[in-house]
């Protein structure tokens, strides 16, 4: 068992993980936006939780409303763009599996350690 308290800072950082799965927390700024039509996931799954704050994932080009408790799967190849569309920071809670990125924030290629 792992228990982590999450605290959400500026940009993205790892916060837990294992071998299949792992969590990051991400906070965008007001105007602020996140990955673009070349980002995706070649090899995990990603569950995007928004602990508070207003924004839109743009998901293979569909517009997705995010605000307070929304709840998005993005699968694994989806291209992606978060935005910060609101007046107060975005904070989400992103749940990768299997892990997708190093400690350090780096992306894993395929989604593996």
């Amino acid at each position: 068992m792992k228990k982590v308290t999450v605290r959400f800072g500026g940009g993205f950082k790892v916060t837990a993980g294992n071998r299949r799965s792992q969590a990051a927390t991400m906070t965008l700024a007001p105007g602020d936006s996140e990955g673009g039509p070349d980002n995706r996931h070649r090899g995990a799954d990603q569950w995007l939780f928004v602990e508070s704050g207003s924004g839109v994932a743009i998901v293979n080009d569909r517009r997705v409303p995010l605000r307070k408790g929304s709840l998005v799967l993005i699968e694994r190849g989806d291209r992606h763009q978060i935005e910060n569309i609101g007046r107060t920071p975005l904070r989400t809670l992103n749940i990768y599996v299997p892990p997708a990125y190093r400690k350090n924030g780096d992306e894993l290629p395929r989604g593996r350690k």
